[in-house]
Order: C-alpha cells, then structure tokens, then sequence
C-alpha cells in the first residue's frame, strides 16, 4: 500500500505588478500538515512519498507535474494527499463545459503569466483515479467571487493587516465577464454539490472519486492571521490540531465537526466543507 502527499503553499506570488497579491501563513501551513502527517504516520516525511513546493518553486508546471506524480501508479489501498494552501479565484468558462458559467481555480507562483490552475484541470486528471484509492483534497483558499479583501484592515482602522484573505482578484479579461452577469452561480473548485447553497453539513456526493476539504464555504473567503505569534492559515492551523489532538481513529465526519467548532471558537465565521461518498465520510481520516 502506497503513502504519497504533495503540499503546496505559497506566500510569494509573481504577477505583473509590484509585489504581487503575497500571502504570509501559506508556508507556514504547509510546514505544519508535514509535520501532522508524519507524526501520526499517514505519510513519512521523506522525498521519495512527500513532495513539498513553496513560493517561487510552486509554478503552473511544478503543480500540475506534482499532481500527476501523487495520482500516478495509484491503486486500491494507497493513500494519497494534496493540500494546497494559497490564493483562490474564479474566471468564466471559456470551453463552455461548465454549466454554471464559471471555472474555479487555484492560483500558482507563476498565475500571471502562465494562468491559474482551473477545476477542468483537477477532473481530467483524477478521471482515471482507479476504484478504492484514497485521496484527499484539502484546500485552504478562497473559492468565491464575493470576497473582501480589506474587509477586517478597513474596519479595524488598521495600517498593518490584521487579516488577510485568500482571493485574488481574476484578470480583466476573465473577470469583466464574471462582474457582467451576477447571476451566475457559485460554486467551489471541485464541488459538484448543491451551489451556493452557504450549508454547512458534510455533504454525501455518490459516486465522487475522492474527499474534498474546503477551508470555507462556497460564499466565503479562506482567512490567514496571526496565531500565536505566527501567520497561519485558520482552517488549516484548526484542521491540524484537531487532527494532532484525536489522532488516526477519528472519522472524517467527525474531524469536519471538531474543525468547525475550533474555528468558531477563536472567533472566525469562516465554516470548512466536507464532501465525499457517505462511506469515505464515516471512515477514520486518511483510509
């Protein structure tokens, strides 16, 4: 039986302007879901079973080759993890093959100038995922159009963020369509289910090939602050030591709960979403 986890997290981003949409907890994150995997044994931390790509390593090319080396030669039994923590978007489906008119997408080092990473491009490549695999998915990004980048700094009369959140603004070329028909829907990258529904249960999918944690619902922005002393991603940080805490026996089911009581507690309105098969909901984490 294989163990393999691809993380991603980038702080640095790389688009045509001065600075770029950076971030500051993403590496963090990733530092932190490394060291949870390995503690609790679902993947050793070792190169041959975990890749890491962070910043200016985390390119189009970089993830989409990481992705198909983790689903590779994956059979029944095999545990697999991808986590990414970073920037989240949403452009119009250009192919038309989406029928809510949107494509969801995450955002690389190298977004700008190579293009974001779209849902389309997550489905073709789980498509052949064999029957029994065991992957899970977990994104700590925003995945809707209505977020509010500068919601918490304005309010708190802050010059240093506070808060940040994970949504970058798509470019004109995509993002004027978006703004040009607000009717259309929306819906998270990779979730099938009922859209814009704001629920909060996980949510059964039959037939879905793999489990997919969301660090919030599909109307929400993904948030990052200062915890400890530290910027970390809040899903993130709550999803870890909830996990650290009840240890490899515990069910997904009950892992997404424990998250969202954690993540209310400190004082975030953020909610996580959990998808996959009524079965993969009821086992313990990571099988």
């Amino acid at each position: 039986m294989t163990k393999k986890a691809l993380l991603v997290g980038i702080n640095d981003y790389a688009p045509g302007g001065a600075g770029g949409p950076d971030l500051r907890g993403c590496v963090n994150d990733v530092r932190d879901m490394a060291n949870t995997l390995n503690v609790l044994g679902i993947v050793a931390a070792v190169p041959a079973t975990m890749q890491i790509l962070t910043d200016t390593r985390a390119t189009r090319a970089a993830i989409l080759s990481g992705f198909k080396w983790l689903v590779s030669g994956a059979k029944r039994g095999d545990t697999l993890v991808f986590f990414y923590s970073g920037h989240g978007s949403q452009v119009v489906d250009v192919s038309g093959d989406d029928p809510d008119g949107r494509d969801e997408t995450i955002c690389p080092h190298d977004f700008a100038t190579t293009g974001m990473i779209k849902d389309d491009d997550f489905r073709s490549m789980l498509a052949g995922l064999p029957v029994g695999v065991n992957l899970d998915i977990i994104l700590d990004s925003c995945h809707s159009g209505t977020a509010t980048r500068d919601m918490f700094d304005a309010l708190n009369g802050l010059d240093e963020p506070s808060i940040a959140n994970r949504y970058v603004e798509p470019p004109i070329d995509w993002g004027f369509f978006l703004d040009a028909n607000p009717s259309l829907p929306l819906r998270a990258i990779l979730k099938p289910g009922v859209e814009g529904s704001g629920r909060r249960d996980a949510v059964v999918v039959a037939g879905l090939n793999h489990v997919l944690w969301a660090g919030c619902r599909d109307n929400q922005t993904s948030a990052e602050a200062p915890i400890g002393g530290t910027w970390r991603g809040v899903f993130t940080y709550n999803f870890c030591k909830a996990m650290r805490g009840a240890g490899v026996t515990i069910t997904r089911r009950r892992l997404d709960a424990q998250v969202t009581v954690n993540v209310r507690g400190m004082g975030y309105s953020q909610v996580g979403q959990l998808e996959g098969t009524k079965i993969s909901l009821d086992e313990r984490i990571f099988t």
